[in-house]
């Protein structure tokens, strides 16, 4: 499928290219390889079910061990970016910052209260893939 492609049985192949969600992770707690795993399986399961996407679509990046001050304080906290063509609005959304706020405070004692989440729904030329754009 080439993303020129629009004959009518490409239509719905061409749906799938959409939501192309990414999940960018931040915090502060130092992450042993073994949760990182967890971390990242479960935050893939959790993107693909909610945004409604396959999981070989979902990126998840986790960055530990960055220096993060929130609210005055080094206490543990994450930041969290999450791109998507399409497919976000205030229910998605809603259920992926809890859903991924669970995430840390199971894996990584992260207080919910200690993490922001921004939505970014991205254009389809802004975002590339296999050496092109969606």
């Amino acid at each position: 499928l080439t993303r020129f492609a629009t004959g009518f049985g490409c239509r719905k192949k061409e749906k799938l290219f959409k939501k192309m969600p990414t999940l960018n992770l931040f915090t502060n707690i130092p992450v042993d390889a073994v949760t990182c795993s967890d971390i990242l399986k479960d935050a893939t399961k959790a993107v693909a079910k909610i945004i409604g996407k396959p999981e070989s679509y979902v990126m998840i990046l986790l960055n530990s061990g960055v220096p993060i001050a929130f609210a005055g304080t080094e206490e543990p906290a994450a930041y969290g970016e999450l791109i998507s063509i399409g497919g976000l609005g205030p229910g998605v959304n809603g259920k992926l910052s809890e859903t991924i706020s669970e995430i840390l405070q199971i894996k990584l004692s992260i207080d919910s209260s200690r993490f922001y989440i921004k939505f970014y729904d991205s254009p389809r030329p802004f975002f590339g893939f296999n050496g092109s754009t969606f």
